[in-house]
């Protein structure tokens, strides 16, 4: 009885007319700067999206130009050159066209009745694909790179089509569902951000209550909070009876987290528990923690040594070496944690929202207030004075929860969101190697 399985490489699906492979456009830099099709980076090939977020356009007239090296939907994507060589995504059709660059290749399907795109999106992140990669990655001295000659040369283990649509489906069920809680946290946050501005830095309830009107999209019991009239103060005209306060007035702690030594963690004992461990590259620009980018240290160093930046729930944390500015909240999920010494620790007292702060310093006027003040040595690094005195206009205590309950609602959202989007991987990664191995054989519509 004939195998299941087909074993081939990607030499030869090429020479079959299965698949094609390719790489990115090296484009001078007179071709960009227009408004016509988009120049994707390998930069912008993130671990969990694509992220268009300040990328280049080449000019109009040079769209037939680049015509050949565009993606299309369905295409894997590869990264091909330095330390992130082999990071994967896949090309959907919510995504606007692009030009691939030279350090990005591409997979195509050209039969998807005989090789299905959504099967290689997983395939490349299997086992089989990561073997081959490394061994690849570390036959030369130089950076890592991934060319086209070893992309022909690699293996690739193929179960009948159905089963590659299967996997694909099922797999791609779980990542949508991850996309879309992305997409709809990027809407609650945008929703966050303009109302925090309206009611906390612009006081629009303030001053429509001033002009005698009602204040916009607010229920009585809200906007009756909001004063109706303005103060002097050293942040020049504020809501009367609000205040400008410094951090470490709104804040029982602010302190920064300890980097153990090699002995502290050679001498733990075997034993001992894993404490979570975030570093700067464990908070995400969008004030999520990673869970893949956690590190860990033995419980006894956490308790010990490192007693004093333990995280308690809804500290807020902030990158102050480095990278600076970065914000997350220490959500329970990742409790019990610790932090290093380029990762402040705020915690705000019992009636000021950890929300409430987190996006005041996110504000651009806060973050101006203290980028004036960045050291720059060896590398970049934000000092906790700098830190503690920076000023926020607060609202009082007494009333400052109800103020921000809305925006709140939208933050716990968000946390929610980012929650079951996290079972949602843990599932997917659970499920490919399985479903690669045909340890677990899906179900064939």
């Amino acid at each position: 009885m004939p195998s299941r399985l087909k074993t081939a490489t990607f030499q030869q699906l090429l020479d079959e007319g299965l698949l094609e492979i390719g790489d990115g456009y090296r484009a001078q830099n007179n071709e960009l700067g227009g408004s016509g099709p988009i120049f994707l980076r390998a930069g912008h090939v993130t671990d969990s999206h694509i992220d268009f977020t300040g990328v280049e356009h080449f000019h109009e007239h040079l769209a037939a130009k680049v015509r050949s090296k565009m993606s299309k939907v369905g295409d894997t994507i590869i990264t091909t050159k330095g330390n992130s060589t082999g990071r994967t995504s896949f090309v959907t059709d919510r995504l606007p066209p692009f030009v691939y660059s030279p350090h990005l290749s591409y997979w195509r399907s050209h039969d998807r009745e005989k090789l299905c795109s959504g099967f290689l999106r997983y395939w490349s992140q299997g086992v089989e694909f990561i073997e081959q990669l490394s061994g690849m990655k570390a036959s030369t001295d130089m950076a890592p790179y991934l060319s086209l000659t070893d992309q022909r040369r690699l293996s690739i283990t193929l179960p009948p089509i159905a089963e590659q649509k299967a996997i694909a489906a099922v797999l791609g069920a779980l990542d949508d569902k991850i996309e879309l809680n992305r997409r709809m946290n990027a809407t609650l946050e945008a929703m966050a951000r303009a109302l925090f501005q309206s009611w906390f830095v612009d006081f629009d309830p303030v001053r429509a209550k001033l002009d005698g009107r009602p204040p916009a999209a607010l229920d009585p019991a809200t906007a009756a909070l909001f004063p109706d009239s303005f103060q002097n103060s050293e942040a020049a005209h504020i809501p009367k009876s609000w205040e400008v306060k410094t951090l470490s007035e709104l804040t029982t702690v602010i302190t920064k987290g300890t980097t153990p030594t090699q002995s502290d963690m050679t001498g733990a004992p075997d034993s001992n528990a894993q404490i979570n461990y975030v570093r700067v590259n464990s908070i995400d620009e969008d004030g999520s923690v990673l869970a893949d980018k956690l590190t860990t240290i033995p419980e006894s160093v956490h308790a010990g040594v490192l007693k004093r930046s333990i995280l308690r729930s809804n500290d807020v944390l902030y990158t102050i070496a480095g990278t600076i500015g970065r914000i997350a909240l220490a959500e329970d999920w990742i409790l019990p944690a610790n932090t290093n010494q380029a990762v402040a620790i705020i915690r705000p007292e019992s009636a000021i929202p950890s929300g409430f702060l987190t996006l005041t310093m996110r504000h651009e006027v806060f973050r101006k207030e203290l980028h004036n003040n960045i050291v720059h040595a060896v590398q970049a690094n934000l000092s906790l004075g700098v830190l503690s005195k920076a000023r926020v206009v607060v609202p009082p205590k007494s009333t400052l929860p109800q103020l921000f309950q809305p925006i709140d609602g939208l933050l716990s959202q968000i946390s929610a969101n980012r929650a079951q989007s996290r079972t949602l991987a843990t599932l997917r990664d659970t499920l490919l190697p399985k479903l690669l191995s045909g340890e677990l054989r899906p179900t064939q519509n």
